[in-house]
């Protein structure tokens, strides 16, 4: 009996152990599940204050929502991408996030609605209000004032209206071609060539919203033109028996080779020669600038006066083609009224101003004076 009672005493204290230890381990299981849920708690609160404030900060650059105030002015060319358009917004403060504006204007499609030219944004407009703005019948147009100076080709013309936003130098080729303008000094040249309305894009200071309708520009520059060739003026040309096209391209060359005090000067010589077929040049007019328009520009050699070109005043007698740049009024007059001389030649000197001379021999002891050509 003894050996049973100590059997059954010693068993005691054992259940007694295992119980504790079991409860032990379901309270620190309990106090882990508890830490558990916690962190995760304030896990999913973390992340979704990360997310709330990632999409207030979003909200607010789409919204344009507690930003500076601020204008800007952007230039979108042709070339430019839609990218390079964010980034120019970006740049200038007007967004925040170059990404969330894609893909705003991706499911809105509104990336083609975006043109090339200058608008005026600012800070108050959202997303949809900025492409909006840089839309073709957008109000933000910005208004820019282009100076054409007096000289340019319709090259040069076509290449600063583009820069400065106001239309693609290919719509103003396009457009100078193939529209019949509705002016009677034009009504004798053959659409077909945008080069047709060289000498008659009148040189001045305008103002063009961006972008503006190709056929708007130039018709600007046309009306100018007609208003500065007065009635009087076109019945002055009448009378001396020579056309304004005539007298349009004798002034377009002035343009080119005058130093800015000689133009009657220059028209002088320019008389001389076409009038004196037998004396001085044998009728060749001989004038550098139009070798400077059929070269691209640059300074002529002497075997550009080998390229056979209707512009080529060393190979071919008489007047170009047509004119060879867009004369200014001063230049236009001295066509119409040269002074009267005997000059068929003229050289620059080294003092920067023309000097005028009868011979050829003349003119060659002059240049032989001078150190610009002798370098």
């Amino acid at each position: 009996m003894a050996q049973d009672y100590q059997s059954s005493s010693s068993r005691q204290p054992r259940r007694r152990e295992e119980t504790q230890r079991s409860s032990n381990t379901r309270r620190r299981k309990k106090r882990s599940g508890l830490s558990g849920a916690a962190i995760y708690a304030i896990f999913v609160i973390g992340v979704s204050a990360l997310l709330a404030c990632i999409g207030w900060v979003a909200a607010n650059d789409v919204l344009a929502l507690n930003k500076p105030e601020k204008t800007a002015t952007i230039t979108i060319t042709n070339d430019d991408s839609f990218g390079d358009v964010a980034e120019k917004l970006k740049d200038e403060g007007l967004i925040e996030y170059k990404f969330l504006f894609n893909l705003f204007a991706t499911f809105t499609r509104s990336k083609d609605d975006v043109v090339a030219g200058t608008f005026t944004l600012n800070t108050d407009m959202d997303y949809r209000a900025l492409l909006s703005g840089m839309s073709a019948n957008s109000a933000t147009r910005a208004t820019v004032t282009v100076t054409i100076p007096e000289g340019y080709t319709v090259d040069q013309i076509f290449t600063l209206l583009e820069e400065k936003g106001v239309a693609s130098v290919e719509d103003l080729q396009d457009m100078a071609a193939n529209h019949d303008y509705a002016f009677s000094f034009l009504q004798d040249l053959e659409l077909g060539d945008y080069h047709r309305l060289e000498g008659y894009l009148y040189p001045d200071t305008y103002e063009f919203t961006t972008p503006q309708n190709p056929l708007y520009v130039i018709n600007k520059m046309l009306v100018r033109f007609d208003e500065q060739f007065t009635d009087a003026m076109r019945q002055e040309v009448a009378d001396s028996g020579r056309t304004i096209h005539e007298i349009i391209t004798i002034a377009s060359m002035i343009e080119k080779e005058t130093d800015g005090n000689d133009r009657a000067d220059i028209a002088s010589v320019i008389y001389n020669r076409l009038n004196n077929p037998s004396g001085g040049t044998q009728g060749y007019l001989q004038i550098d600038a139009t070798l400077a328009y059929i070269n691209g520009g640059k300074v002529p050699t002497e075997a550009d006066k080998a390229i056979d070109s209707p512009y080529n005043t060393y190979l071919y007698k008489g007047l170009p083609a047509g004119p060879i740049s867009n004369p200014g009024l001063e230049s236009i007059k001295a066509a119409m009224n040269p002074n009267s001389t005997s000059y068929y030649y003229y050289a620059l000197g080294d003092d920067g101003v023309h000097h005028f001379f009868k011979t050829l021999r003349e003119q060659q002891n002059f240049i032989a004076t001078q150190e610009l050509y002798n370098k």
